[in-house]
């Protein structure tokens, strides 16, 4: 009888029960802790290992950062790496709260800290939700006893629902990556909705695996995943002061990360990573339509990357799609103007794989066939450059709709 085979350097990867918390050395808990206005609503979450374990993060490129960003890169930079928990707020940011918020920061860590038996520089903050707002920091620390009591492998859709903010729906995913060495799992759950833009937009996103790795590949991995991943996403081209991207390994599977293992680990990291972005692109504040823009022709990824986001990001686009108007010439401008060379006399534009712009001419014939695509709620745009480059790139992002600017004028009343 025919059997298959995993080599080292090859994996299989497959679904997963579970979220945050699949992977075996993690347990998760949300409470109510009275941050959110909405009486009983989970706001309040804490991911914990059973003992320090390796761990890598991304933060906001935003230099004006919060409190929660500057006490965990201080504590990742104490520990060499290493995280006992993540505890994590939504309903504020603690953002733009000088003194105070970074006290408020250091007491979320200490606090569980002292709950789990650990350092301070153990514990890894995160918060979302309105700037310039202080923390109810004693209910906080309430609701942290609270959550430690009740931290269990089975909670991990729990504390995917207590970070949402203004997301329509919570973000979770997990993988099993089978290896020639054995099986570990990688597991997830994310938040995002609005201010969302590449190179860490407004979210919070919280891997784990229970694959055995040195903080410095499982910062490798994370650093290469999320580049086409959380890195290639965009709501409305604003990057928050809060933007966090945590992973941890707890190393239970046996499965040891090595040269040759590494693209197992990086690979489990970018299937759940995925799911995760694509999840804060649909749940988008207001959004009706996923749309991926692809630019080929590129000289390099980087330029490809650029002109696929000034198109994701552009209203004129966006809006567009959203009623279902093949303005070919709004991805064009978009195009022209990104800051890279481009060839208008050589260039393409294609919406459903319909052709509608080619070498400096419109396609106008084809334009109804275009707008009933459009109608659709996944939209695809390609973009040929005309520089004769190699290269190329997606960004996915939203359409813009009225409820957007709805979400957005009220958020704070």
């Amino acid at each position: 009888m025919a059997t298959s085979t995993v080599s080292a350097t090859s994996s299989l990867i497959g679904p997963a029960e579970g979220g945050v918390s699949a992977p075996a050395g993690f347990r998760s808990a949300a409470v109510h802790a009275g941050v959110k206005k909405v009486a009983g609503a989970l706001d309040l979450a804490i991911i914990a290992a059973d003992a320090p374990v390796p761990a890598a993060a991304l933060f906001t490129t935003n230099l004006a950062q919060a409190a929660p960003v500057l006490v965990s890169k201080d504590h990742l930079r104490e520990s060499h790496g290493m995280a006992r928990a993540i505890v994590v707020n939504a309903g504020c940011a603690n953002a733009c709260t000088a003194d105070r918020g970074m006290a408020d920061a250091m007491r979320m860590a200490s606090d569980v800290a002292a709950a789990l038996g650990c350092p301070s520089k153990e514990i890894l903050v995160a918060s979302t939700g309105v700037i310039g707002v202080a923390l109810p920091i004693d209910k906080v620390s309430l609701g942290i006893s609270t959550a430690v009591t009740r931290l269990a492998r089975e909670r991990g859709s729990d504390a995917a629902r207590a970070i949402m903010t203004t997301d329509p729906f919570p973000k979770e995913h997990a993988v099993t990556v089978q290896t020639s060495r054995g099986t570990f799992i990688v597991g997830g759950m994310a938040k995002g909705s609005g201010m969302i833009e590449p190179n860490m937009a407004t979210m919070l996103a919280f891997l784990t695996t229970d694959a055995q790795v040195t903080p410095a590949l499982l910062h490798r991995a994370l650093v290469e995943s999320a580049e086409d991943t959380f890195n290639a996403i965009t709501v409305d081209g604003e990057c928050s002061t809060n933007d966090s991207l945590f992973a941890l390994a707890s190393g239970a599977s046996g499965v040891s990360i090595d040269e040759d293992l590494y693209p197992a680990l990086r690979d489990g990291l970018l299937a759940v990573s995925r799911e995760l972005a694509l999840g804060i692109v649909r749940g988008g504040e207001g959004a009706t339509k996923l749309i991926s823009v692809t630019v080929r022709d590129a000289r390099t990824k980087t330029d490809a990357r650029q002109v696929a986001r000034t198109i994701a990001n552009s209203p004129l686009v966006k809006t567009a799609v959203h009623g279902a108007d093949p303005n070919w010439g709004r991805i064009v401008a978009a195009s022209g103007r990104a800051g890279v060379p481009f060839d208008i006399g050589r260039a393409t534009v294609h919406v459903g794989g319909i052709l509608l712009f080619e070498h400096g001419l419109p396609h106008d014939d084809a334009a109804p066939e275009a707008a009933e695509y459009l109608k659709g709620d996944i939209i695809d745009i390609q973009v040929q450059l005309g520089t004769g480059g190699g290269a190329q790139a997606t960004v996915y992002g939203c359409d813009l709709s009225a409820e957007y600017v709805r979400i957005n004028g009220e958020y704070r009343t």
